[in-house]
């Protein structure tokens, strides 16, 4: 007898025209992709973060963050991010509370401590638990 045990297979969250129209122009410096992993989506940013790119970057979190069912899992790494801006965690810690509300935990993925030294210094590690990579985030209780 065996047993055969199936991983959830990975697929592209689809995005809206817009949003991938504005991660895809020219000069934008945020780079991004989604996947759908059971209940979870997770988010793989690279690039910059910053007051430039703000807008797309609050577009992107809350887009990703409305298609994860309730009791579900956000997971943003932010691991190949060359340059994270505050405004980043505000986006962050602000979508964090709405996914509290609907039952949905948001987490981070970043391997560099410096993310995890920011998000405490600045008080919002209850909030944006950090993990040191995205299969940890989605594996390990937060």
């Amino acid at each position: 007898m065996s047993v055969v045990t199936a991983e959830p297979v990975a697929s592209h969250l689809l995005l809206s025209t817009r949003l991938v129209r504005e991660l895809g122009e020219p000069r934008s410096t945020l780079r991004a992709t989604t996947d759908r992993l059971g209940a979870a989506v997770l988010i793989h940013a690279g690039g910059e973060v910053d007051a430039c790119n703000e807008h797309t970057w609050r577009h992107l979190i809350n887009e990703a963050a409305t298609s994860v069912p309730a009791s579900g899992l956000l997971i943003v790494d932010v691991t190949d991010l060359d340059f994270m801006g505050c405004c980043a965690l505000s986006v962050l810690a602000e979508e964090a509370e709405r996914c509290r509300r609907r039952g949905v935990s948001l987490r981070l993925a970043s391997s560099p401590s410096a993310v995890a030294r920011i998000v405490s210094a600045c008080g919002l590690s209850e909030i944006l638990p950090v993990f040191p990579t995205a299969d940890a985030a989605l594996t390990l209780r937060g």
